[in-house]
């Protein structure tokens, strides 16, 4: 009997009809108004605390872009992910300056090192799961930081100093504003590149894994290797913005990578809704400007913050903007093309049947 049975037309699990306003997130064009309005900021107020503070943001946002491929896509809890961020830092700051290289150069070697970082912390330990998984990353960002803060080559608890800015093309970009825009442009890429990840076959393998990890293995996916791929993007992503970290403060020391900054990046993609990267985009943003907005406030402003966070997430449980929870379907998709080309097709052909209209005579 199954034999027969027509599956195509299956009733799938789809969400509500999207409403105006839904629509409206949707759109693919908002990605683009939020880049317009990031390099129009300067046009506004350009002093250099001003593009500190939006420089820092930026580089946030490719913080908590790679830490959703992470969490938000594949669903391991990472507590140590700032780790990625100070090894990328410090891999460039000690090529550029040991063989005088423009930090640029550094890129290569700072793949490099993410990766290796990422396959030494994920091979043994992404077998793990939940909590046991939580412990492990948090005991990994501890452990870098460490090793950073006893090491000669590091600068011990001084850290590295000096460190070269960035040129391109012959062009300094030390200056605040053009940095600024350089981060903007490199930060816009690696977010398109995360999402674009998200919608790829490796993302819904990710999503299936988070889902339920048995069931995706039961179905054929290599869980280990998929969760490895996962927590090596977002290694990468931690590396790149070590080195725009670099580049802006031109020094890196062990005291920037606390705990706390990892517990920030996390806090960035749940506020903002894990797995949606246009959420973790406004979560970062709230989470690294909000603190400046209340400096007024002076000690109570950590309170507020708290409070507001709190807020948020009794408010928001999802986060601003939580991921959508159903995929559209591909049959439905394509029903939907076949109607509309059937309708304008009948359109047309009423239109060529129909007389034309008879010309009157001016006497008559």
């Amino acid at each position: 009997m199954s034999e027969n049975t027509d599956t195509t037309m299956a009733p799938r699990l789809i969400g509500k009809p999207q409403s105006k306003i839904s629509a409206l997130f949707a759109s693919r064009q908002l990605g683009w108004a939020a880049l317009a309005i990031a390099l129009l900021f300067p046009f506004i107020i350009a002093t250099n605390y001003a593009m500190s503070i939006m420089t820092t943001a930026v580089i946030f946002v490719l913080l908590a872009s790679g830490l959703n491929i992470v969490v938000g896509y594949c669903g391991l809890l990472d507590l140590g992910y700032i780790a990625f961020m100070a090894v990328g830092a410090y891999t460039a700051g000690i090529v550029a300056k040991s063989f005088e290289l423009p930090l640029l150069f550094t890129i290569p070697a700072v793949v490099i090192m993410t990766v290796l970082a990422g396959l030494i912390i994920g091979a043994p330990t992404l077998r793990l799961r939940s909590d046991y998984l939580a412990i492990v990353t948090l005991g990994f960002g501890e452990i870098i930081r460490l090793t950073a803060n006893n090491l000669t080559i590091t600068g011990g608890p001084s850290g590295i100093f000096g460190i070269p800015g960035i040129e391109l093309f012959g062009l300094d970009l030390q200056q605040p504003v053009l940095f600024y825009y350089f981060c903007v442009l490199v930060v816009a890429a690696f977010v398109l590149a995360s999402a674009r990840l998200g919608k790829s076959r490796l993302g819904r393998a990710w999503r299936f894994v988070r889902e339920d990890e048995d069931a995706a293995e039961a179905m054929g996916i290599h869980t280990y290797k998929v969760k490895l791929m996962a927590y090596i993007f977002g290694a990468v992503w931690g590396g790149i913005g070590g080195v725009l970290f670099a580049a802006h403060l031109s020094a890196v020391s062990p005291q920037s990578f606390v705990f706390l900054q990892s517990a920030l990046v996390l806090m960035a993609v749940v506020l903002g809704g894990m797995g949606n990267m246009r959420g973790v985009v406004v979560g970062a943003v709230a989470i690294s400007l909000l603190p400046e907005f209340l400096r007024d406030l002076g000690n109570l402003r950590y309170v507020v913050f708290g409070v507001v966070l709190v807020a948020v997430m009794v408010l928001r449980p999802q986060g601003f903007w939580p991921s959508r929870a159903y995929e559209p379907d591909r049959n439905e998709t394509e029903g939907r093309r076949r109607r509309k080309g059937r309708k304008s097709e009948s359109l047309d052909q009423t239109a060529t049947d129909s007389p034309a209209p008879s010309k009157t005579g001016a006497g008559q």
